[in-house]
């Protein structure tokens, strides 16, 4: 019985076919398009309170999707068994901002893109992204509305308010 013999899934073979210049070169990309991510979340939040740790974890989840797809992304059996790992996995975590949403898939969505190989279309397509949110997120709306709620005993008193809001 040789070594070879006690690993018949093809171990050896994996190890054989695995490129850590494309490791470098993808989980170099994942750290810069996280950090550009990173600073389009920094400099167009408009919550109460900024949290720098949301921030990070954007970074910190574009190289962990990164990660995780090169290694499902040559091995068939590895990505349905990472799907079903993935599937019993629930995130409590509440989403306060509506906009934090976006940048949760976008950093998903890079590393995946990354992880995939497909290098231009994960740096355009973040720049595309980037300039889009800094853009259109902290544009202010011409009309702020505001609802004012009046008590008033006669509908002459009404009608005075109303002139005098006018």
């Amino acid at each position: 019985m040789t070594f070879n013999d006690l690993f018949k899934s093809s171990f050896l073979e994996n190890i054989a076919s695995f490129s850590a210049l494309d490791m470098a070169i993808a989980m170099g990309l994942a750290f810069i398009l996280g950090i550009f991510i990173f600073s389009v979340y920094k400099k167009t939040y408009t919550g109460v309170m900024y949290s720098a740790g949301f921030g990070v974890s954007l970074l910190g989840l574009t190289l962990i999707t990164t990660l995780i797809i090169l290694a499902v992304a040559s091995n068939i059996i590895l990505s349905l068994g990472m799907v079903g790992a993935l599937s019993i996995v629930r995130f409590r975590t509440a989403i306060k901002e509506p906009l934090d949403i976006v940048f949760l898939f976008w950093s998903i969505a890079a590393g995946i893109v990354l992880g995939a190989g497909l290098l231009p279309l994960a740096i355009l397509g973040s720049l595309f992204i980037g300039i889009i949110l800094v853009v259109f997120v902290n544009r202010k709306s011409v009309d702020s509305p505001y609802i004012l709620i009046v008590g008033s005993e006669s509908e002459q008193q009404e009608d005075d308010i109303l002139n005098h809001i006018k």
